[in-house]
């Protein structure tokens, strides 16, 4: 659930290859379109059911939790990290060909994720369909792009949205029902028949095309984006349970700081970078990729331990936890064409200020439900709050970023976003997870040492306190003990998640508070897309 709804400026990320259009039949604009929405939900499903299977996962691996973070991060973070260049290397390249690439090494991937009998073989098997996610996901873009003129390109963008929106609902409540009748492998096997399908359709159906940009692909800037994010990833997922002063965790943090930086220098004079620095001298592109930064590390790191919480703590299954964010999603679906209108009524700044504080007030009702709390009073009404948050922000949020620059720049600008929103929730998962683990360890020690438990069985409790939630009572132990145990668990994670939820009402202030002091709340450019 990290990754719940859709990035903003998916779908204006089809803008990039407006310009190259390849001459194809009317039967063939229909597979292609049918090629781009299995392709983008291949990567939708999996970014939405790992979320409900991680208990499973953390249960039958015997994982902790900075490695159920790390089956999250290993795949957002060489999607986030390559998604520019995979966008680039299918207009070079060949946009069906990159695309059909980016299918087999997820299919392959998802296999070897089902194959896996620890929990670091299947992070590095993430890792691969993360690097297959970042060519299908702007791949699938660009075929509709390809394949469809101006005139018949934004019905093919509804009906890519749409089941978009269908795939992003019923992603987690499918694989929620797998987890519970079957096994996590099957959040993972089920895409092994939408795979080859896939790609028997574009081997058969879909024409090949290319934007006709002969500039070199940025490979250094990719190779460093990957290495900074990594580095600083693994410091903040390691650090808790190493230390900060762990050489492994201090040398990581210094080079992907370092990395990051000779990123920066390297996009600066680079003749055709991945990341256009020059973009963000816009005023209001600036302030909506800060706002978008904020906000989506709100929503990504907040949301992926809300199925720990649900599952864990709570006692839902995985198909009511996969189920409880369809609210969410509902709303945002209907109020997306609403939302897409208060720009041209309000001005920007309107609904992008009101949007994040909105999601704020949602944020931090989260913070109310302890431990036993009735789904309906108490996390229901969080779950809609948010979601008529992000409906106030994420259309408005597109539209900005499209209009801060010509529309010539509109799809670079548009992919430039998505990728910032996905880094931003890759970061958040890292971090956040510090705090839940400093709040879940001092909660339950202070739980632990008042309580009329043996030294022996609390020292074993306290052995596994890497796995939060996940903690295995020790075989054995009386059910009064065990009953006292279960309670300071679920206690101390709420305590966490308390503290999680704080931290993101705050960051969603935080980016209203940038929408207010840096976009200008002007309406349409001349010459600017419209959505």
């Amino acid at each position: 659930m990290s990754h719940i709804g859709l990035p903003p400026c998916d779908s204006a990320a089809i803008l990039h290859g407006e310009l190259s259009i390849a001459p194809c039949s009317p039967a063939a604009r229909r597979w292609t379109l049918v090629a781009a929405i299995l392709g983008s939900s291949l990567a939708f499903i999996d970014g939405t059911v790992v979320n409900v299977a991680l208990p499973a996962l953390q249960r039958e691996l015997n994982a902790s939790a900075s490695e159920l973070q790390w089956v999250m991060e290993s795949y957002a973070l060489l999607l986030a990290a390559l998604l520019l260049v995979g966008g680039t290397l299918g207009d070079r390249y060949g946009r069906k060909r990159m695309f059909m690439i980016g299918v087999v090494l997820f299919t392959v991937a998802s296999l070897a994720c089902a194959a896996s009998s620890t929990a670091t073989l299947l992070i590095c098997a993430r890792a691969v369909q993360g690097a297959g996610a970042a060519l299908m996901v702007p791949g699938s873009l660009a075929l509709i792009s390809s394949a469809f003129p101006p005139s018949e390109r934004g019905a093919a963008i509804g009906t890519w949205s749409a089941f978009s929106g269908i795939t992003a609902a019923i992603g987690p409540v499918i694989g929620g029902w797998l987890v519970d009748n079957y096994s996590w492998t099957w959040a993972f096997l089920v895409n092994l028949p939408l795979g080859v399908l896939l790609l028997a359709i574009c081997l058969l159906r879909v024409p090949e095309s290319t934007g006709g940009d002969t500039s070199p692909v940025d490979l250094p800037g990719a190779v460093l984006a990957t290495l900074g994010l990594a580095g600083v990833v693994y410091a903040l997922i390691q650090a808790p349970a190493q230390g900060w002063t762990n050489p492994l965790v201090g040398g990581a943090l210094v080079l992907g700081m370092a990395a990051l930086s000779w990123f920066v220098m390297v996009e600066r004079r680079s003749a055709a970078p991945m990341l256009p620095l020059a973009l963000f001298g816009e005023r209001n592109f600036a302030g909506a990729n800060l706002l978008t930064l904020l906000l989506y590390a709100a929503l990504g790191g907040g949301l992926f331990f809300l199925p720990l919480n649900l599952i864990q703590v709570q006692g839902m299954g995985a198909t009511a936890a996969g189920a409880a964010l369809l609210p969410f999603i509902a709303i945002m679906f209907v109020l997306s064409r609403w939302a897409g209108t208060l720009v041209d009524r309000f001005g920007a700044k309107l609904p992008l200020v009101a949007g994040p504080a909105i999601a704020a007030l949602g944020f931090a009702l989260f913070m109310l439900p302890g431990v036993g709390a009735n789904y309906w009073t108490a996390f229901f009404p969080a779950v809609c709050v948010l979601g008529l948050g992000m409906s106030v922000t994420v259309a408005p949020l597109t539209t900005t970023v499209m209009n801060a620059v010509g529309a010539e720049r509109a799809g670079m600008a548009s992919g430039v976003n998505n990728a910032v929103s996905r880094a931003a929730g890759l970061l958040a998962i890292a971090a956040f997870g510090i705090l839940l683990a400093w709040a879940f360890n001092a909660s339950l020690g202070n739980a632990l040492a008042g309580a009329q438990l043996a030294p022996e069985l609390v020292s074993a409790v306290l052995a596994q306190r890497d796995k939060l939630a996940g903690i295995a009572i020790p075989g054995g132990t009386s059910a009064a003990h065990a009953q006292v145990l279960h309670a300071a668990i679920g206690a101390a994670f709420v305590a966490g998640f308390r503290w999680v939820m704080g931290l993101c009402a705050l960051l969603a202030l935080l980016s209203a508070l940038s929408a207010w002091l840096l976009v200008d709340g002007k309406h349409a450019a001349a010459g600017a897309p419209s959505t």
